[in-house]
This record gives C-alpha cells, sequence and structure tokens, in this order.
C-alpha cells in the first residue's frame, strides 16, 4: 500500500490551493508553447509520471521539480525573487518597528572622520 505524504494531509488549504494553481499554470505555459508532456519531463529530466503529478498540483512533487520546469519555461527569475528581502513588506515593517525611537551622538569627542 502508498505510504501517504504529511504534506499531503497537513499543508493549510490556502497553500495546497497556492500548489494546485502552480500546477495548472506551468501546465497552461507548457501547452501554450506546444511542448509535450514527454519532451517537457525528459527537458526537466524527470519522469512523465512526476510531471502530471506535478500539473495535477500534487503537494509531494519535490520543490526541485517544480524549480526545474519554471526553469525549462524560463522563469527562474521569479522563483529566485519570491521572497527577495526588498519586496518583504511585513519583514521590512517589523524591521522598522524594532529601529531605537532616539539616537544619542557618542560620547567620544575624538570622532576621526
Amino acid at each position: 500500500m502508498a505510504r501517504t505524504s504529511a504534506s499531503k494531509t497537513s499543508l493549510p488549504e490556502p497553500s495546497r490551493a497556492a500548489i494546485a494553481a502552480l500546477g495548472r499554470d506551468i501546465a497552461t505555459a507548457r501547452k501554450r508553447r506546444r511542448i509535450p508532456q514527454q519532451l517537457f519531463a525528459d527537458r526537466m529530466l524527470v519522469g512523465r509520471q512526476t510531471l502530471q503529478r506535478l500539473e495535477a498540483g500534487d503537494p509531494a512533487v519535490s520543490l526541485g521539480a517544480f524549480a526545474s520546469a519554471l526553469f525549462v519555461l524560463g522563469f527562474t527569475s521569479r522563483l529566485q525573487d519570491l521572497l527577495a528581502p526588498e519586496r518583504d513588506a511585513a519583514g521590512m515593517s517589523e524591521e522598522i518597528a524594532r529601529l531605537p525611537r532616539r539616537t544619542h551622538a557618542s560620547s567620544n569627542d575624538d570622532l576621526d572622520f
């Protein structure tokens, strides 16, 4: 009997839906380029069954397989920028909130510029 991955049962629904949408979008991009599944899987260096699971939104498919699909489609830069620090508005807000309210000049009179 096949083992059930914890990623399938414990993943929050919004995350599961996002993975499914990403799989559908990859399938749509592949079809728009008129690339057959077998050729696409070969370019990704995975089996056709893995590609089918990826396109179906199976959360147990590795991040590496998704990254490979994005590379074949020419979208690697989007993956690279996904959590770039300069685009992390929540992280920047937290960082700003931790800044000191006041700053004081150095008590050292020998400031050497």
